[in-house]
């Protein structure tokens, strides 16, 4: 990961990062999964908008967050503090499996289940599971999946008020001593969540395999606006891997475009795109360059790097012949 100077530790200090908590969410579970991350030193913090003011305040180098879910889609809070709330920069992907499971104190039945607590989110993954097993339940609301088998675990006055279950990670049962009463309650199997790392600055060096996120504003609403703004990538062959609207907070109405698409911003094309998208919107926030996650992504980089290599080669080959010409 290259990041500007200003984001990363001094030399022999310790890579800071701030998650989700508490221990035991998907948040931390995806971290951990980047080996880099995962020798860092770790703080989980008790909302979203904790771990993204602790990372524009300077407490942690960067912050850890999810984005999207392949069924709910878009994190809305984190999407719009990205665009309208801070300075950060999106420094690296990581997309994990999500498995969400039913879980409760030891000796609870799930006849006996009166409330499921969890993140809206993750009850939102589950909505089919809870029509049709718990459908009288009451939806108890918690700032993360562990924090809610974390407060029944330890027998928090309100949790323990009447029988209650969690609905979160398998290591969070473990974490809290909970019994799982029912594995894999997600409504589509092929569940996932997108997750991104944050830093005040920098952006990470071009893999050949990378992704760029913006922000763009209209100048004013009018017929084909959006047209012509997807004109530019479409103009350069660039490809848009997600495209949503948001409110821009200012009237009703009035919308921004985030846009990811394929490549980075040193790559001559897409500066040139965003050069162009700058000079005739309103307005075009930069987001991240970022190596994009993915099974290929590895193998990906690999042939750049091979066809660099190549093409190195073949041009020192040309110049040599240059200078020895040049002595004749």
């Amino acid at each position: 990961m290259a990041v500007d100077a200003s984001s990363v530790p001094s030399p022999g200090s310790t890579l800071r990062v701030g998650f989700l908590g508490p221990e035991g969410t998907f948040t931390e579970e995806a971290l951990l999964s980047e080996p880099e991350y995962a020798a860092a030193r770790i703080t989980p913090f008790g909302s979203l908008g904790e771990v993204l003011e602790a990372v524009d305040g300077g407490q942690v180098d960067l912050g850890f967050v999810p984005l999207e879910n392949a069924i709910e889609g878009t994190v809305r809070d984190i999407v719009d503090s990205l665009v309208f709330d801070f300075e950060l920069r999106i420094q690296r992907e990581v997309v994990l499996d999500i498995h969400l499971h039913l879980m409760a104190p030891p000796g609870t039945q799930l006849a006996d289940i009166e409330r499921v607590a969890s993140i809206p989110m993750a009850t939102a993954q589950c909505r089919g599971f809870l029509n049709r097993q718990l459908s009288g339940a009451e939806v108890l609301a918690t700032n993360s999946t562990a924090e809610a088998a974390r407060l029944i675990g330890e027998r928090d006055d309100v949790m323990s008020a009447r029988p209650t279950a969690a609905i979160a990670p398998r290591l969070a049962a473990k974490l809290y001593g909970l019994d799982l009463l029912v594995e894999d309650i997600e409504d589509h199997p092929d569940n996932q969540t997108r997750f991104v790392s944050l830093a005040k600055s920098g952006i990470p060096s071009p893999t050949g395999h990378d992704r760029t996120s913006v922000a763009c504003f209209q100048s004013a609403d009018h017929p084909g606006s959006l047209y012509a703004i997807l004109g530019h990538f479409a103009a350069r062959n660039i490809n848009l891997t997600k495209l949503e609207s948001r409110p821009t907070k200012k009237a009703l109405g009035d919308y921004c475009f985030i846009i990811d698409f394929e490549g980075h911003i040193a790559d001559a094309v897409v500066s040139d795109c965003l050069r162009d998208l700058h000079a005739e919107l309103a307005g075009v926030k930069f987001l991240g360059s970022y190596p994009a996650a993915g099974p290929a992504g590895p193998a990906i980089r690999r042939e750049v790097e091979s066809s660099k290599r190549q093409a190195g080669m073949w041009m020192d080959g040309l110049t040599a012949e240059i200078r020895q010409g040049a002595k004749r």
